[in-house]
């Protein structure tokens, strides 16, 4: 679907302040005070932080990755995500972030190859297959696409993901009914989950033109 934030610290100089007093020596200036570290509250920020720490934490490389990506920061998201693959090779969970990194960054045909390593692990996983159809529509491959998601639906009835991604495909290709079909089953399969949050609003602009 990628900059360590750096805190530095500044220390405040004084000059000496000189006794104009006769006889007597300059007097010592105070002791600087460290400016204090500002704070890191944001989740991003202190990801980071714990990166800067230890980049070897696959925790932190993987949560930091799919922060970077959920911020459209694609190339860091790249970056640390691959890291994050480094470590732990057969992770489903980074390898299809990772594929959506790529895809994020116009490379769909490594991403499909991540998708399908994915799937090569856990065969018929969900998230990987939907990705990997996604992938393959912005291609314009859409017998393929098509028929991924139809597969998944007929092995899986309840992925919902599989429905929305349907659902933008019809409605792409100007299918209105069968795109709202396809999301009302996400918004009944998965009603608390982000597609069905999109998949609510798409449906209440499409019923505009089919009523």
């Amino acid at each position: 679907m990628k900059r360590i934030l750096a805190v530095s610290f500044c220390l405040s100089l004084t000059s000496a302040v000189a006794a104009f007093a006769a006889g007597s020596a300059p007097a010592a200036a105070p002791p600087a005070t460290p400016a204090a570290t500002p704070a890191v509250t944001d989740s991003l920020g202190l990801l980071e932080r714990a990166f800067a720490k230890d980049s070897t934490n696959f925790d932190t490389l993987y949560h930091l990755g799919v922060a970077y990506l959920d911020r459209d920061r694609v190339p860091d998201a790249l970056r640390v995500l691959q890291m994050a693959s480094r470590r732990k090779p057969k992770d489903l969970r980074t390898i299809v972030n990772l594929g959506a990194a790529l895809d994020a960054n116009g490379r769909a045909e490594e991403a499909q190859g991540e998708y399908r390593r994915a799937l090569g692990i856990s065969p018929g996983d969900s998230v990987a297959t939907c990705r990997l159809a996604s992938s393959l529509y912005s291609q314009a491959k859409y017998g393929e696409s098509i028929a991924l998601l139809r597969d998944l639906i007929k092995k899986k009835p309840r992925s919902y993901c599989a429905y929305f991604t349907l659902g933008v495909a019809f409605a792409d290709a100007g299918i209105y009914r069968d795109a709202v079909r396809m999301w009302k089953k996400v918004v009944e399969i998965a009603p608390s989950s982000p597609e069905a949050t999109s998949a609510k609003e798409s449906i209440e602009v499409l019923e505009k033109f089919i009523q």
